[in-house]
């Protein structure tokens, strides 16, 4: 991809708390691991792992299977890589080892997740060749970067995934690749191509980023499959790919554009894109343009809440509109609204921070319908259609703010059925989910985490691999008396 667009990137508070679509910080009272790594500091860690004792039953003086034939694993395509062979692939040994970054899944997930352990292999770490530069990660300072983990005891599957919001490639570590790695899967995440808040930058024309989105998960999964072979003697015999958000846009992307490469996957509350909508930009301009005179109160409040309400915005999620109108929505809606349309405003890139509706230019008066046709050709080059080639589990919650459910899978689940494809989808609404399931920390009796509805999907999309259909669509009440800690660890799907 070229260079940046031209421009310039306008400044925004900093956001008191992390999302998929925000920059991410370091929670406090975490330990930072450094994000500049040289070469020679993973090759210490991996010739450290070598010197671990063999495994109980391996002979005296014989190689150690738990990192055999490492030296001779390539990724096709890969102009770099590094491989490690660890005695943890899970977060529970990866953050010590510095095969993970913590900011980059802070935020995600609930804090008293358990994280598994006990998962040996090996991990590869590396880059395919791109011109953009906004992966810093291990000092490469190089895009389209990705991680590979190929656990010893392996159950014969691979798991693939891009990352959210505009994250790199360890954004699924503590939500996805933890619980599959357990489970014996080999796994693999991209960074999509390019990261952070100006990820617009990348590509020559609008909606290039986007579709690079695409195009570098499909060369992943691809990669991910053959260097499976390579490790085991053997194609993986199942290749599931899952992601949430942005990540779970690509799963419905892949699945209708490339079947052949999956079995089957997982929608964690993907981004709905159509041409003619609806989409980012037909809510979210409606919530920066009303919910300041909600905020405010008076004689307008209500009329602007039922502003909101009609934009999609479901009723009783009204106590989460403060923390994204101060995070998710205005960073949300400039900076992919500069992706696909830069002309709006002009030499200004993405916008105006916090513009009050009336000001020249400013995205809370955005109307995507009146935007000139190019605008909606730009979207219609990463547009869904419904059209998916192999079995499709969607789960989102009732409670999304960000992506709001009526506008986002109900309408997904609709186009899959309108293109004939219904007897591959199945669709759970999860009560009182959002779209973030670290706020559940801060709202423990209003709302419920996704997270282990996502693993209940998984080992329900397996069994339907496997012959047994999986419960009906439905929505999945929060279960009466249930408390936080069992709706941490349990997500019932049939009734």
């Amino acid at each position: 991809m070229s260079g940046p667009r031209s421009g310039r990137l306008a400044s925004r508070p900093d956001p008191p708390h992390l999302t998929p679509e925000a920059p991410v910080q370091q929670p406090p009272g975490t330990r930072r691991l450094p994000r500049r790594r040289s070469a020679v500091g993973v090759l210490a860690l991996a010739a450290a792992a070598a010197l671990l004792p063999a495994p109980a039953g391996a002979a005296p003086g014989a190689p150690d299977p738990h990192c055999a034939r490492q030296a001779h694993l390539r990724v096709p395509g890969a102009d770099r890589q590094q491989v490690a062979c660890l005695a943890e692939l899970t977060t529970a040994g990866t953050v010590a080892s510095g095969h993970t970054d913590p900011a980059d899944w802070a935020g995600l997930t609930p804090r008293d997740l358990s994280v598994p352990s006990g998962v040996p292999g090996l991990q590869i770490d590396g880059h395919f060749p791109d011109g953009s530069t906004t992966n810093t990660n291990h000092g490469w300072n190089h895009d389209s970067q990705f991680v590979v983990r190929l656990p010893d005891d392996w159950n014969g599957g691979l798991v693939v995934a891009g990352t959210p919001g505009n994250r790199e490639q360890y954004a699924n570590d503590r939500a996805i690749a933890d619980h599959v790695l357990a489970r014996g899967y080999a796994y693999a995440a991209t960074d999509k191509g390019n990261t952070g808040p100006a990820f617009h930058r990348d590509g020559r024309r609008p909606g290039d980023a986007v579709a690079e989105w695409n195009t570098r998960l499909t060369q992943l999964t691809r990669a991910a499959r053959a260097v499976v072979a390579q490790r085991y003697h053997r194609p993986p015999a199942r290749t599931l790919v899952t992601g949430m958000s942005n990540g779970g846009y690509l799963v419905r992307w892949q699945l209708e554009n490339h079947p052949e490469l999956y079995d089957g996957g997982v929608d964690w509350e993907g981004t709905l894109w159509r041409a003619d909508g609806p989409n980012l930009f037909t809510s979210l301009p409606t919530a920066l343009r009303h919910y300041p005179a909600v905020a405010a109160g008076g004689p307008g409040a209500e009329e602007a809440r039922a502003a909101l309400h009609r934009a999609g915005f479901p009723a009783g999620s009204e106590f989460l509109w403060p923390f994204h109108h101060q995070v998710y929505w205005d960073l949300t809606q400039r900076v992919y609204r500069e992706e696909f349309d830069p002309a709006f405003d002009g030499a200004t890139e993405a916008g105006t921070p916090y513009c009050a509706s009336g000001t020249p230019s400013c995205d809370a008066d955005y109307d995507y319908t009146s935007r000139p046709a190019d605008v909606h050709r730009a979207v219609s080059r990463v547009a869904l259609t419904g059209r998916i080639g192999k079995p499709l589990i969607t789960v989102h919650g009732t409670l999304d703010v960000l992506l709001p459910i009526a506008e986002d899978s109900d309408v997904y689940a609709r186009m899959v059925e309108k293109a004939g494809r219904g007897g591959l989808h199945r669709y759970y609404r999860i009560e009182d989910g959002t779209h973030t399931d670290a706020l559940v920390d801060a709202f423990p009796d209003r709302l419920r985490p996704l997270l282990p509805c996502h693993r209940s999907a998984l080992t329900a999309l397996e069994g339907w691999l496997s012959g047994h259909r999986p419960p009906a669509s439905r929505t999945v009440e929060r279960p009466a008396g249930a408390t936080p800690q069992s709706l941490l660890t349990s997500c019932r799907l049939e009734r």
